[in-house]
C-alpha cells in the first residue's frame, strides 16, 4: 500500500548535472544524507538504532513536505473532513511514510542515480528528474524518478515523486478515494493504522 515511499531516498548518488539548479542541489544533499544514515549499522532494538531513527525521520521531515503531499492526495475529500479528522489524518500519513524509512535502517540497497534534468513551470514548482541503476532478481533496470519541488522560505521541499511518470499524490489519490467510498473515513484511518503496525510503528 506504501511501499513505494520507502524507496524515495535509499539511493547511493554517482552522478550529476553539469551545471545543476537549486532543486537538483536539494534533493542530492537529501539523498546523501538520508543515504548515509540508512547505511549505518547498529544492532537492533539499541539506543543507537532509536537515535538513528530519530536523525532518519527528522531528515526525512525536511526534505519531504508529507502535509502538503497529504492534502493534495485527500483534495477530493479534505473540505467535508473536520478539522481534527484532518489533523489526525496528515499525523498518522506522516508516522506512516517515516516508519518505513525506519524500516529501510535494516535493509541494505544500493542504488546509483543520475541526475539528469531540472525544469520549472509557472506555478513555481521544480520538476528534477533523476534515473535510478539497479537490479531486480539479479537483472539490470532502469527506473525513472522526477521529484516535484516548491521553495519554502529558504529551502526546497518535494510534495509530490513520480517513479516511470505516476505520482505518489495520484496513486494515494486514487487509493483513498476507493476506501473512503466503500468503508468511510473511519475505514482508512484504520487500514492505515493496520500498515503502520505491519511496518513496525
Amino acid at each position: 500500500m506504501f511501499r513505494k515511499i520507502a524507496l524515495l531516498l535509499t539511493f547511493t548518488a554517482s552522478a550529476a548535472l553539469a551545471a545543476p539548479g537549486p532543486g537538483t542541489a536539494a534533493v542530492k544533499q537529501a539523498n546523501e544524507t538520508i543515504n548515509g544514515l540508512l547505511k549505518q549499522k547498529v544492532a537492533a532494538g539499541s539506543k543507537e538504532e532509536t537515535d538513528l531513527a530519530t536523525k532518519v525521520t527528522t531528515s526525512v521531515r525536511s526534505f519531504i513536505d508529507i502535509d502538503e503531499l497529504g492534502k493534495r492526495a485527500m483534495v477530493d475529500q479534505w473540505a467535508k473532513l473536520t478539522p481534527k479528522q484532518q489533523t489526525d489524518f496528515l499525523g498518522l500519513l506522516r508516522e506512516l511514510i517515516e516508519a518505513q524509512y525506519v524500516k529501510g535502517l535494516r535493509s541494505n540497497l544500493d542504488y546509483a542515480v543520475k541526475y539528469t534534468d531540472e525544469t520549472s513551470d509557472k506555478d513555481g514548482n521544480i520538476d528534477v528528474a533523476t534515473t535510478i541503476e539497479t537490479k531486480r532478481k539479479g537483472r539490470p533496470i532502469t527506473i525513472q524518478i522526477d521529484y516535484v519541488l516548491v521553495k519554502q522560505g529558504a529551502t526546497y521541499k518535494a510534495w509530490d515523486v513520480k517513479t516511470d511518470g505516476v505520482g505518489l499524490v495520484e496513486n494515494y489519490r486514487t487509493m483513498f478515494n476507493k476506501i473512503i467510498a466503500k468503508d468511510g473515513f473511519d475505514g482508512l484511518m484504520g487500514k492505515m493504522r493496520d500498515k503502520k503496525k505491519d511496518s513496525g510503528g
